[in-house]
């Protein structure tokens, strides 16, 4: 295995593992079922939980695509701007040197830069790894917040089914109650008429008619 498989082991497993063509093997999950369900279960046991505890609270991202404040996470982890500073004039340094250098030429150019600036590697390691286990440590904080809203939203949603359930059986027992008042309405309505046909059309029309109670009968409107 090359060593840009095994890096990602080191240093307690908390740098991002990548593959051949440099892209962190962690991927966006293709569809949000997929998401719940991953984040519905513990913390995957790969890598082990960040010592650092963020000494305030560091909001997360409103929404999904919303700027995370990475300087914001590394105060909290007591990573001051002056730390911070170190680690983006090396990665400065690194970017302005060309790909294709050597890389232990590289690292020669970039140490002797930095203590130019007055620098020290050590110091710039050490503020390196502190943020790497800032953001772990606001990794595990925001898995703790998903995890929170997901056990919620799976109680409202098991709550929602049985209420539909309850919904649902009204709604049938309110249709087969209705279907039962209409056959024996129906066979009712039968045997009230054998009388009204003993005595004739006529004479029933006539009556409803005339009398102050009863309503002839109007045509269903078309449809």
């Amino acid at each position: 295995m090359s060593e840009k498989k095994t890096w990602g082991s080191t240093v307690l497993g908390w740098f991002v593992v990548r593959d051949d063509d440099g892209h962190a093997t962690p991927t966006a999950d293709s569809s949000a079922d997929d998401l719940i369900e991953k984040y519905a279960a513990d913390a995957p046991p790969d890598a082990p939980p960040s010592p650092v505890q963020l000494k305030q609270d560091v909001p997360m991202p409103a929404q999904p695509g919303a700027p995370i404040e990475f300087p914001a996470v590394y105060r909290a982890a007591g990573i001051d701007d002056a730390e911070q500073g170190r680690i983006d004039k090396a990665r400065g340094l690194l970017g302005t040197l060309p790909a294709e250098t050597p890389k232990e030429v590289r690292r020669q150019i970039v140490e002797a830069s930095l203590k130019a600036f007055g620098y020290p590697v050590d110091q710039i390691i050490e503020a390196g790894a502190g943020e790497i286990q800032a953001l772990q440590a606001y990794i595990e904080k925001g898995q703790q917040d998903a995890q929170a809203v997901l056990a919620e939203g799976n109680a409202r949603v098991a709550q929602l089914e049985q209420e539909m359930a309850r919904v649902k059986e009204a709604m049938e027992q309110a249709v087969k109650l209705q279907y039962e008042l209409t056959n024996a309405c129906n066979g009712e309505k039968l045997r009230v008429q054998e009388v009204l046909e003993f005595f004739g059309q006529e004479a029933v029309s006539r009556v409803v008619r005339e009398s102050p109670k009863l309503h002839e009968p109007t045509a269903a409107p078309a449809k």
